[in-house]
């Protein structure tokens, strides 16, 4: 008998995952499939646990991309679940938290906006919306885009008159503003159209974005004749305006539906192991516009996993319309209906439509997809030549997969602000923006060092503290800094002290007389080079130091708005925005506010006595 220790490789693979199938049963559940270092592989979900697991212990029959997976996996996790619906929800939440390598991951996950109509004062105000529905009021969409929402308003405020002011803006009005005299507005705030007449156009406004429009043009039509009738020609051109421009609004979105009155249509190109999905948003029998995606897949994916997992996770945070109308059927069908509905709380369907209107939205969508995928991938051609340009002329081990560039905005020191954009093969990252608010209390106005130091540490230390192996991918291959030799030699002692100095750093600075397209280009230690005045990659560089720019003044000026918006009142406790606009209203001023007494207080509707006394106490201390 030897007793001699052996060593034994760790077991991983088909025979790793033989080994939890003794321990699984048939409930269902999730599984996940870790790595050597536990980082989670994929994250799936099953019927029957044990039936699932034991499919990917068998040595063959398995995709390239299946196959590498299972011999990465080293571990696995188990969760069961009380029904397969818990499961499909519980895989897509882990999906989204976690981002396994080998599943299909949704990218752009972001709201969408809507249409709000008030319902908390006698002239309801009319405008965008985007984020959780916590203000009272009716609201429509989702709409594609931002673009989408603002081409429907403007054209309603010509049609319906509504007003879009801010309340404490409409309450402090004495006379018409510039909407008004353009025909925008029917002026409700200095009484120039009834409350009832005023109600009545809201009404007609959400007729038509519930999708009953042609009772509105009816009765529109209606009117100018009759003001026609009356030798009212003034008031018969102004509806006939209206007319027009609520034909306008129709043609804008395009081909409406006969048919199909709310459904989302979701269209799916697979190419090269890249994805387009196409999703056309169709509410009240309106098209609302249409928004690309491009999901993260493998080489050897088919339509129906990527479809499954692309509606698992665009509807986890999205309210889902009546009907999915599907360029592919997907594998469990009845199981999404099944958790859709549960969200909804009314039931939704999900139809792959063959023949008819609905087949035709489908290959509308299908072309878009197709367009969109084939544009993306020149796009992302054409980056990948210009950051292989880009390495070359700097010198780099190899062309940058993460750019990081950085810049500072502020006016004489004030409302100091940090900005940081992000670009890599596919071009601009606007997910990975991130600003800095300067918190600095000792800098000197104006010290842009000392601003781009606290940035910097601050993104580093985080990026230490958080990822430390630079295994998640959001360390950066390039830094690009919009400054000289100076601003180059601050940072690289800045990174040197954090001990992250491996980083290439590469400061862009304006030639001589500062013209645009002479730029010099400073290196640590190195001496300061130019590129041709034609070079592509210039204008990349360049195009990159402009988005910097952008971003950051758009971020001061953000916040420099903010500032001067903001009043003593705000600091005082219980006292929000509604109450903050009724104080404002009563008194006029914040300063009128501060001399009130108790009684005065009061008498301002929705400040109770405690909230009154509160107030008066803040202002007292003060």
């Amino acid at each position: 008998m030897n007793d001699e220790p052996r060593d034994t490789a760790p077991v991983t693979g088909h025979a790793l995952i033989q080994s939890y199938l003794r321990t699984l049963d048939g409930s269902p559940g999730v599984y996940r499939m870790l790595d050597a270092q536990a980082r989670v592989l994929y994250v799936g979900k099953a019927r029957n646990l044990r039936a699932r697991v034991s499919s990917y212990a068998r040595p063959g029959g398995h995709t390239g991309r299946i196959a590498r997976m299972i011999r990465e996996t080293a571990s696995m996790m188990f969760l069961t679940t009380a029904t397969e619906t818990e499961a499909l929800l519980l895989e897509q939440n882990l999906i989204k938290q976690l981002k396994p390598r080998y599943n299909v991951l949704l990218r752009d996950d972001k709201s969408f906006p809507n249409i709000l109509v008030s319902k908390d004062h006698p002239y309801p105000q009319i405008r965008k919306h985007r984020g959780a529905k916590t203000e009272k009021g009716a609201y429509y969409g989702p709409f594609a885009s931002a673009g989408a929402v603002n081409r429907t308003l403007n054209q309603l405020q010509k049609v319906f008159l509504l007003r879009n002011c801010s309340d404490s803006v409409f309450e402090s009005r004495t006379r018409p503003c510039l909407l008004y005299q353009i025909k925008r507005c029917s002026a409700p705030c200095v009484d120039y159209i009834s409350e009832a007449d005023y109600a009545a156009s809201v009404k007609d406004a959400e007729r038509f974005l519930a999708g009953r429009s042609t009772r509105v043009q009816q009765t529109l039509k209606e009117q100018m004749a009759e003001a026609s009738a009356a030798l009212e020609f003034e008031r018969a051109a102004a509806l006939r305006d209206r007319i027009k421009a609520l034909t306008q609004v129709q043609t804008s979105q395009g081909i409406n539906p006969r048919t199909v009155t709310e459904a989302d249509v979701i269209a799916l190109h697979l190419e090269n192991g890249q994805a387009c999905v196409q999703v056309f948003f169709i509410r009240a029998g309106q098209n609302w516009g249409n928004r690309d995606f491009y999901p993260r897949v493998g080489a050897d994916v088919e339509e129906a996993e990527v479809l499954e997992a692309f509606i698992g996770q665009f509807y986890d945070t999205k309210e889902p319309p009546r009907r999915l109308i599907l360029s592919h059927p997907i594998e469990n069908a009845d199981l999404m209906e099944e958790a859709l509905t549960d969200k909804l709380g009314r039931k939704v369907s999900l139809a792959v439509p063959k023949r008819g209107e609905k087949a035709e939205l489908v290959d509308g969508a299908l072309r878009n997809a197709r367009e969109t995928l084939a544009r993306k991938m020149a796009e992302t051609a054409t980056q990948g030549k210009l950051l292989k340009g880009l390495a070359e002329a700097f010198d780099l081990e190899a062309p940058p997969q993460r750019i990081e560039v950085y810049d500072n905005s502020h006016i004489q020191g004030q409302d100091a602000v940090g900005a940081m954009i992000v670009s890599g093969p596919e071009g601009l990252v606007k997910n990975q923006y991130r600003k800095f608010n300067i918190r600095g209390e000792n800098l000197t106005p104006g010290d842009d060092f000392g601003m781009m130091k606290e940035v910097l540490e601050r993104r580093f230390k985080r990026l230490l503290r958080e990822d430390p192996d630079r295994a998640e991918g959001h360390w950066p291959d390039l830094l690009l800094i919009d400054g000289g030799a100076g601003q180059v030699s601050a940072v690289n002692g800045i990174l040197e002290d954090l001990g992250v100095a491996d980083l290439p750093v590469i400061g862009v600075a304006k030639g001589p007389d500062r013209d645009h397209g002479k730029e010099e280009f400073h290196r640590p230690g190195k001496r300061p080079v130019a590129l041709p005045r034609n070079d592509p990659v210039l204008y990349f560089v360049q195009r990159l130091r402009d988005e910097a720019h952008r971003y950051a003044i758009g971020t001061h000026r953000a916040r420099r708005a903010k500032a001067v918006g903001a009043t003593p009142l705000d600091e005082v406790p219980g006292v929000g925005a509604a109450r903050k606009r009724a104080l404002l209203a009563h008194f006029g001023s914040a300063k009128a506010v501060s001399r009130a007494n108790l009684a005065d207080l009061r008498a301002v509707e929705g400040v109770s006595q405690r909230l009154a006394e509160k107030i008066y106490a803040h202002f007292q201390e003060s």
